[in-house]
């Protein structure tokens, strides 16, 4: 009786661990993803995206969402909050921006930003709030035209 209990919490055991792995795995993964060598799916203007999505929230879903996404557009604004680096992008729509929670390789990047610079942003689209979400953006500056 006692191998068979020896056995059963053995396999329980070996069984909780391969769910853990299988479930946390993944978000340590997708945290820390670096996108500056991946190729981008599409590529696009801030100024669409957020016309696309104010336009029709549900088909640009299906298109955009959990899809490494290339952004072009003019910084707004640049925050640096709880170890989160952050860039907003304009849009012709004063309502609306990208928000671009951006990777913690690109620090020096970041620190050569300047407001209304025209800026390339690589990131993983998560969809449409108030704002476009982009997350673990790479960061390629570009000359202001």
């Amino acid at each position: 009786m006692k191998s068979k209990n020896k056995i059963f919490f053995a396999v329980g055991f070996l069984f909780i661990i391969f769910l853990l792995v299988i479930f946390i795995k993944p978000i340590f993964e997708a945290s820390e993803k670096n996108l500056e060598n991946k190729v981008a799916e599409l590529t696009l203007s801030s100024n669409d995206l957020i016309h696309n999505y104010v336009n029709n929230e549900e088909k640009s879903n299906k298109l955009y969402t959990g899809k490494i996404i290339e952004v072009t557009g003019f910084v707004k604004q640049i925050t640096f909050l709880n170890d989160t680096n952050t860039i907003i992008l304009n849009s012709e729509n004063e309502t609306f921006g990208v928000i671009c929670d951006i990777n913690s390789n690109q620090k020096e990047k970041i620190k050569a930003l300047k407001l209304h610079q025209k800026i390339r942003v690589k990131g993983i689209c998560k969809g449409f709030l108030k704002d476009v979400i982009l997350l673990n953006c790479s960061i390629d500056l570009m000359t202001n035209e």
